[in-house]
């Protein structure tokens, strides 16, 4: 799996830190400021900063590793190029697909939290707070594998595997960048 999308957890990383940078002309809520049955639809925390960084950086980092993989000879150890050709075009466009996906499958996440009142980047502190720092790791993750699925057959078990190692993964990255300062809390 890290083979696969450390291109992705890379871009991830580096995307946190560019959405903390000082250069804001991207920092605008991509819900515009917009309600939905008086509440945000998404909220300040999703901004065109961070959703066009997802795909910038994972565009960058796809093409870097593929020119890694296949400078070692080790295409073999992701499974989107056991069954592709690792070239330039391929990778920008599997970069932009996975940042895409990325950025995407994280604003259904924002969309219900909104309407159960929670406010951004936050969580709740009743039953439902260990669902929600789950699906705030899994959410990008659920969207991600779905690209590798594009490219790579999995069974709904291994998908499943994959999400759960994702969002593990993603929990401790963020614990990592909380400890480093690069985020307000750890969940």
């Amino acid at each position: 799996m890290y083979a696969t999308l450390g291109s992705a957890v890379v871009a991830g990383i580096v995307n946190s830190i560019w959405c903390k940078s000082k250069c804001d002309f991207l920092k605008k809520p991509i819900d515009a400021g917009k309600k939905f049955k008086g509440k945000r639809i998404f909220g300040d925390h999703k901004t065109w900063k961070g959703f066009v960084g997802y795909i910038f950086f994972n565009i960058i980092f796809a093409v870097i590793f593929g020119w890694i993989y296949d400078l070692c000879n080790i295409n073999h150890v992701s499974y989107i190029y056991q069954n592709h050709r690792n070239f330039f075009l391929f990778n920008v466009c599997l970069g932009a697909l996975i940042g895409l996906a990325y950025a995407l499958f994280e604003l259904p996440n924002s969309f219900m939290k909104r309407r159960m009142g929670i406010k951004p980047g936050k969580t709740t502190n009743d039953w439902r707070k260990w669902f929600f720092v789950f699906l705030d790791q899994a959410d990008s993750v659920f969207g991600v594998c779905l690209v590798v699925c594009i490219f790579y057959h999995m069974s709904v078990g291994f998908y499943l595997l994959y999400v759960l190692i994702g969002a593990v993964t993603h929990i401790i990255i963020n614990m990592l960048l909380y400890l480093v300062g690069l985020r307000k809390n750890m969940f």
